[in-house]
């Protein structure tokens, strides 16, 4: 028998039995060759297409009306605060208002339309989005990964391969040979993918904020008791509220909040046309850009200074490719541009039209707008779409949260799948107690939706320039995009982006400081757990055990066989670990049936589950020891349905089957003058073989099945600086002794569970 995977499919309809019609399958002598890459160190990548769902116009269109409610809402309740937080020195001319709004429309069109619906949702990774879609993108095109685990069968996963235009251009492979070799960009690429997950996180926090103050800020317009005071405990007591609900999932979320946020987009869409052309049509003018150039003009830094208010119209763009997993690109494409976009230019003309007659208004430049007998209705949904644009900004934090997890990038924590249809709706209790006590500390703190929005500019702003980066890598060496459409791209939107960044990193010390403090704490946290992670996987590569040691092993040591599977994990993909060494000197006795399990995250969004297990036989065969592979992509969910170790026995199964089925047909092909009864012969036994081995597992899984985790202590070595002796002993093992361990993660029971413990020096 050779040591060697195999990664021949198997038919799911001969699940549980051995199929009669194995030996009359027939394979050319190509496909019967068998790879062994569990001992390779990296393997190549081939071609294949962007994951496009080809669904029906009816359902795309049923898809466009559920995004509304999910990707929208922040975007959506913009108008509560734009002009208020642009002109935060009051109107010193009236066609500042012009000026504006022209900013308003311009980086509209330039950013969310252009930038992120024609262009950005094209680098979705099989159909998701965010930033680690475009992370997973560039580490699958380029072996740009700190963590050596690749291994040659990972490209033959459908969702693995990307879609390259066959000519082929000197440029992006002189890029992709720049980014392999060079290890400060691998540094670089991480770094620059923890700070926009970072980013993405503050957006988690300071968007419930900023939303719900300003819709419930209402209050003071029509109620003169209510002060600023009690306007902020309000908020308090909505955002907690909406916190402790989390844990009920959102399970219909896109039917519950679409059509309120239609009401909201019509509202803000009619009142907008209302105020038009009541107060001041000729706000159209707005469309010259020259408006633009003369606001400048006459208000030089001010001016520049204001554009910290003037993209906060586009927060939440982010969520639009972020999201798109939920939906399809089509369908995000049609209710941007037939509902969001135009409601939203309709609302910025009409609250312009109203500022030109009623500058003294601009402080509250949404409420005061509102004609006086639609005040309360308007104010109810506008409160509701601030929930609901908080809602979508908390479970998008969840997500990226599990996201980060699954590559190695944050400690474990426990994730929650509050829904059995929707699978990417997660729940993470910690991360919503942090984030609740965030909101609170930030609303009372801050107080106006002013300094909020100084500190909301900077991680949209931050978010933006890395996708752009991002993205602009993505044209050149995976793309393949033409220079000069490169060089254009850079030269507008970039040039855009990166002088909006310039305007809101000016009001650092005016609440501008709180992202980057967030972000300084949560990439502390991912460097250190990624850092010493990484470490922890070089050491056991380093001494990891080789075939030829196990079987020296094997044989040195009388082992005694005990009945039952036991299941050994580890995280090492390549070899055996070294605690398994420690193990056999302690312990001199293996089960019935031992398999090793590595748990491996590929940079792709899902792993299909009969692409999930690669399985492979160790010598010598009488021990009946097998190393298995389960790979997962960063948005797969280990399922709390069937238990991890049911489906591994059944895919062992599978495996010994055709593993069998290949070795005999080796055989056959080998020797093509059997005759007739000879080969009636080995058909019998071969059937007779496969069951016995079958026999064997399914014995072994009744009498029982034992859990055996490496629980790995880390130190750091003797003589180690002073800062590496905190980041290893102090930093990443308080983290890991607070965290959920291995056994959490995957339900084992406690009962069945067996910890071996080694300590590594690093």
């Amino acid at each position: 028998m050779s040591d060697e995977v195999v990664s021949v499919p198997f038919d799911e309809s001969s699940e549980g039995h051995t199929p009669h019609n194995l030996s009359e399958r027939k394979f050319s002598r190509p496909k019967l060759r068998r790879y062994d890459s569990l001992e390779l160190e990296s393997g190549k990548l081939h071609g294949h297409g962007h994951g496009s769902k080809d669904l029906s116009w009816g359902v795309i269109l049923q898809l466009a009306f559920q995004s509304v409610g999910v990707v929208y809402g922040d975007i959506g309740t913009s108008p509560l605060y734009v002009y208020s937080s642009t002109f935060t020195s009051g109107i010193q001319h009236d066609d500042d208002i012009l000026g504006v709004l022209s900013l308003i429309f311009y980086t509209l069109t330039l950013i969310p339309l252009i930038k992120y619906i024609c262009i950005v949702l094209r680098a979705n990774d099989n159909g998701e989005g965010g930033t680690f879609a475009l992370y997973s993108l560039i580490c699958r095109y380029a072996k740009v990964g700190l963590i050596p685990s690749q291994q040659a069968e990972d490209s033959d996963v459908s969702n693995f391969k990307l879609e390259l235009p066959n000519r082929r251009l000197e440029r992006a492979s002189r890029l992709k040979s720049k980014l392999e070799n060079s290890q400060f960009a691998k540094y670089f690429l991480l770094l620059a993918t923890m700070l926009g997950t970072s980013m993405v996180i503050g957006d988690g926090v300071l968007t419930p904020c900023i939303s719900v103050l300003s819709a419930v800020s209402g209050l003071k317009q029509k109620t003169s008791s209510i002060t600023e005071g009690k306007i902020v405990w309000i908020s308090v007591a909505i955002l907690v509220c909406l916190f402790m609900v989390q844990r009920l999932g959102t399970d219909k979320v896109g039917y519950s909040f679409a059509p309120i946020i239609c009401l909201w987009f019509a509202f803000i869409g009619g009142t907008g046309i209302y105020n038009f052309f009541k107060y001041d049509p000729a706000v159209i003018k707005a469309l010259n850009p020259w408006y633009i150039i003369q606001y400048f003009k006459r208000n030089k830094k001010e001016a520049w200074v204001s554009l910290g208010g003037v993209v906060l119209a586009t927060t939440g763009t982010e969520a639009l490719f972020a999201d798109i997993g939920h939906f399809t690109v089509p369908s995000v494409q049609i209710s941007m541009c037939t509902l969001t976009y135009p409601a939203l230019l309709c609302a910025y003309g009409g609250q312009a039209s109203f500022l030109r007659k009623h500058k003294e208004s601009v402080s509250n430049t949404f409420y005061d707008a509102i004609p006086g007998s639609f005040y309360w209705p308007m104010f109810v949904v506008a409160v509701l779409a601030a929930i609901i644009a908080s809602q979508a900004m908390i479970s998008g934090t969840f997500s990226i949260i599990q996201q980060s997890l699954s590559l190695g990038c944050f400690p474990r924590v426990k994730i929650v799948h509050t829904s059995a249809k929707y699978e990417g709706q997660v729940y993470i209790p910690e991360v919503n107690f942090l984030l609740m006590i965030a909101c609170v500390a930030v609303t009372v703190g801050f107080r106006t939706t002013g300094k909020i929005g100084n500190a909301y500019g900077i991680a949209v702003v931050f978010v933006m320039t890395l996708t752009s980066s991002m993205l602009v890598l993505i044209m050149l060496m995976i793309w393949k995009t033409n220079i000069l459409l490169v060089i254009t791209y850079v030269l507008t939107i970039g040039l855009v982006e990166l002088f909006y960044l310039s305007s809101v990193l000016y009001k650092f010390d005016q609440g501008g400081y709180l992202p980057l403090a967030f972000a300084a704490v949560l990439m502390t946290i991912m460097y250190v757990w990624n850092d010493v992670y990484r470490k922890k996987y070089y050491y056991e590569l380093e001494h990891k055990i080789s075939l030829d040691k196990f079987k020296e092993i094997t044989i040195e040591t009388n082992f005694s066989r005990l009945p039952g599977l036991a299941m050994f994990y580890s995280e090492l993909v390549h070899g055996i670990p070294p605690i398994f060494k420690h193990y056999a000197e302690n312990v001199p006795a293996l089960h019935s049936i031992l398999v090793f399990v590595s748990i491996k995250s590929l940079p792709i969004s899902k792993v299909p589950t009969e692409e999930r297990y690669m399985f492979r036989r160790l010598e010598p065969e009488g021990l009946n020891v097998f190393r298995c592979v389960a790979r997962y992509g960063y948005t797969d969910v280990h399922s709390e349905h069937e238990p991890f170790e049911n489906i591994l026995v059944e895919k062992l199964k599978e495996f010994i089957k055709e593993d069998l089925w290949l070795s005999k047909t080796a055989l056959k092909s080998g020797d093509s003058d059997d005759k007739e009864g000879s080969l009636k012969q080995a058909d019998e036994a071969f059937q007779e073989e496969v069951e016995m081995q079958l026999e064997i597992v399914g014995k072994a899984s009744r009498a029982g099945i034992v859990h055996l985790i490496g629980e790995n202590e880390v130190v750091a070595a003797k003589g180690s600086s002073i800062l590496r002796k905190i980041k290893i002993d102090i930093a990443y093992n308080f983290m890991k002794k607070n965290l959920r361990q291995c056994d959490k993660v995957f339900d084992i029971p406690r009962k069945r569970m067996l910890k071996v413990g080694m300590t590594y020096e690093l």
